[in-house]
């Protein structure tokens, strides 16, 4: 795309997109029943967490399912995983997530959930592989944990998870399922709704055949096309319709 229209295009978008404001923890809880909507609730497997101020994080209590969360509910937490406000515990097992957020100063938002097609491909020892234009958010920039550290609860396990994630936005948990990381609850949710999706697309299509790479630099410029925060924000408003 030539440089004129592409700066166009960015700037149309730019203008063009309008994005509802809400608070985080209202968007937390609606990034939850949106993952529930799109087949990412598991029982009570998963948990989504968000930076709280002035410090910790917000996150369901345990026992809440995604489809339930409402910002009444959520609990804020600190780096021991205790309560600081709200009733009820949160999952211990957001102990994992503490870990990526200290490696990672840029992350503001972390879901991970247990969906059937990541959860299928996390058990064939093979990664992610994004060839179509709906997976293209994530190309480059997905990372792969081959082995199964065990139920992350533990510091190990955080360690473990937040060293293989190293500077990506995503990764594939062996014998797991999905997490992704982002710079908004938007971003995070945003990641997590189509990495099912490229899953299912890779699963379906090495099914029937071989994958096709696409030309590195156009799977670059697709990714930063789609990330833009106009793109984003938007495509989250649209779930938030659709299924929040």
């Amino acid at each position: 795309m030539p440089d004129d229209i592409r700066t166009h295009v960015d700037s149309t978008i730019g203008s063009g997109l309008r994005t509802t404001g809400r608070t985080d923890k209202a968007k937390l809880a609606l990034a939850a029943r949106i993952l529930a909507a799109n087949g990412h609730a598991a029982g009570l497997a998963g948990q989504v967490t968000v930076r709280a101020e002035p410090d910790g994080w917000w996150t369901l209590p345990l026992g809440s399912g995604f489809e339930e969360a409402s910002e009444e509910t959520l609990l804020r937490v600190d780096e021991n995983v205790r309560t600081v406000e709200g009733a009820g515990i949160p999952n211990p097992a957001v102990r994992f997530h503490v870990w990526i957020y200290r490696a990672r100063p840029d992350a503001h938002c972390i879901v991970h959930t247990h969906p059937p097609a990541a959860s299928a491909l996390s058990t064939i020892g093979r990664p992610l592989v994004c060839a179509h234009m709906d997976a293209m958010p994530l190309y480059d920039d997905c990372a792969w944990l081959p082995e199964w550290p065990g139920v992350p609860v533990a510091d190990e396990e955080g360690r473990i998870i937040a060293e293989a994630l190293g500077g990506k936005s995503a990764i594939l948990l062996a014998h797991h399922g999905l997490l992704t990381v982002g710079k908004s609850v938007e971003e995070a949710t945003y990641l997590a709704y189509y990495f099912e999706l490229a899953a299912r697309m890779q699963l379906d299509a090495e099914a029937a055949g071989t994958l096709r790479s696409v030309e590195p630099a156009h799977g670059l410029e697709a990714r930063r096309f789609l990330r833009q925060d106009a793109v984003v924000g938007a495509s989250f408003d649209h779930l938030a319709r659709r299924d929040g």
